[in-house]
């Protein structure tokens, strides 16, 4: 079966509704492995004033997703930051926002697998948690699984993310409620003080609390990169993103006075691991609360795998789709009306780093540095999509002053701080994450042929 131009170019449109839209923004910063992951980094940077830093630097985050939610209504495509920023600011700039987002999808998917793996592994065979082999095999299992889910089509991707975002979400909340009841009962180890929300922090941890807080919201965008295959797209992909972010910000909230309001600073610090396990068992939900606990991290972390992978493949197929890559990339299956061919070159290289960090040390240096500097690349193409917002609603004044401080100043302001930040976080980087962070935006040079595409090519057909 062969698909008929321009079709070969469109993906499935009126697949996601509002509801689904807003489940993959909240998958997509995925609460679950988040908090696992880096609650305890947060605290070990800002102590008592974490609960502060959750809102306070949600601030530009919140910049940035009005500037998304305005420049979707603008134009609804695939590629959204790239396409956007190329059309404000030319090629070179568009196309490393494009870039940029697809080095950290990859190092995101890549390093994100294994706590897959190694949750799994501890459900059904804990004393193998240790043989490289085996969770590099785990681990390569469900990212087949998750990217043949997303090559069947949008609409079951969508089905099987909102079961597992439910499932997750329902779980996290009887924590959540548990450990305040229990903290209530039982006594605070950290009495509540309003002064956690203020500006307490040190010149150092404030800049590095900030960067931990971006990296907490980051994925919500994946919203913008759907909005051709959500019903009015050009109002539900955008508002579903902002939406996400006051879901996850209660989520996020809530498990940080929970670790407070149970251990000690210099105890909570340590919880690595799993807090949200360690959590539980300290709420008085005992090991199978636990369980429940690890369970939800578990179909976390393979939700925001999924989100990341349609980030990747819905980017990859805008730039082919314009020609700022291989042409192919740009068209879909005449059946599914999936980019299978960007899915494929997800799987082959996504496999092949995989297997390579599991098994050598030195490109798993790589990739660990690389997940380091996973907040320089989504720090430039945020911000550069706040510069696009202001550029591109600069003269709202002359009609409403209040919308041109809400869609221009703010935007703008938000980017900087973004842009300042990964310019921050470079200087903090040891010599290997250095290079790996800006060799990954340097590497894309190879691929940039400013000659052989036209924006206009992408330009979505009208429904």
């Amino acid at each position: 079966m062969t698909v008929s131009e321009p079709h070969k170019h469109t993906l499935k449109a009126d697949s996601l509704s509002f509801f689904e839209s807003l489940v993959m923004g909240v998958a997509g910063s995925a609460p679950g492995y988040t908090i696992a992951v880096t609650t305890a980094v947060l605290i070990a940077t800002a102590g008592v004033l974490s609960p502060g830093a959750l809102l306070i630097f949600a601030v530009p985050m919140l910049g940035i997703a009005i500037a998304y939610r305005a420049l979707n209504r603008k134009e609804v495509h695939a590629g959204a930051a790239y396409q956007w920023t190329t059309r404000a600011f030319g090629k070179f700039f568009g196309y490393f926002s494009g870039w940029a987002l697809l080095i950290a999808a990859m190092v995101f998917m890549v390093s994100g697998s294994l706590p897959v793996a190694t949750a799994t592994l501890n459900f059904v065979a804990p004393q193998l948690i240790g043989n490289v082999f085996v969770t590099a095999a785990v681990a390569s299992g469900w990212f087949l699984v998750v990217a043949m889910v997303l090559i069947v089509g949008i609409e079951i991707t969508s089905r099987v993310q909102v079961v597992m975002t439910t499932i997750e979400l329902i779980i996290l909340l009887v924590i959540i409620v548990a450990a305040f009841a229990h903290s209530g009962s039982a006594g605070m180890v950290n009495r509540f003080d309003w002064s956690w929300f203020g500006f307490g922090y040190t010149p150092g941890s404030f800049a590095a609390s900030a960067l931990i807080v971006v990296y907490f919201y980051w994925g919500w965008d994946v919203t913008a990169n759907l909005g051709e295959e959500t019903r009015e797209g050009h109002i539900h992909a955008g508002n579903g993103g902002f939406a996400s972010i006051f879901v996850t910000i209660l989520f996020y909230l809530g498990f940080t006075l929970s670790a407070l309001f149970l251990f000690s600073v210099h105890d909570a610090k340590h919880l690595t691991d799993n807090i949200i396990y360690n959590i539980a068992v300290a709420a008085g939900l005992g090991r199978t609360g636990g369980l429940f606990a690890s369970f939800a991290v578990m179909l976390s972390s393979i939700a925001t795998l999924e989100t990341t992978m349609l980030q990747f493949s819905r980017t990859l197929f805008a730039m082919g789709r314009d020609g700022a890559m291989w042409a192919g990339f740009g068209t879909v299956d005449a059946r599914t009306q999936t980019p299978v061919r960007a899915m494929v070159v997800l799987m082959v290289v996504g496999l092949a780093l995989l297997w390579a960090s599991n098994l050598m040390p030195t490109v798993s240096s790589i990739i660990s540095a690389s997940v380091s500097a996973v907040g320089v690349q989504v720090a430039y193409y945020y911000g550069l999509a706040g510069f696009v917002a202001a550029w591109e609603f600069r003269g709202l004044y002359r009609r409403s002053i209040r919308q041109w401080l809400w869609l221009c100043v703010y935007p703008a302001l938000s980017g900087l701080m973004l842009i300042l930040l990964g310019l921050y976080a470079i200087t903090t980087f040891n010599l290997i994450t250095k290079i790996v962070g800006i060799g990954g935006l340097l590497i894309g040079i190879i691929f940039f042929r400013p000659r052989r595409y036209d924006v206009s090519k992408g330009k979505v057909p009208a429904r």
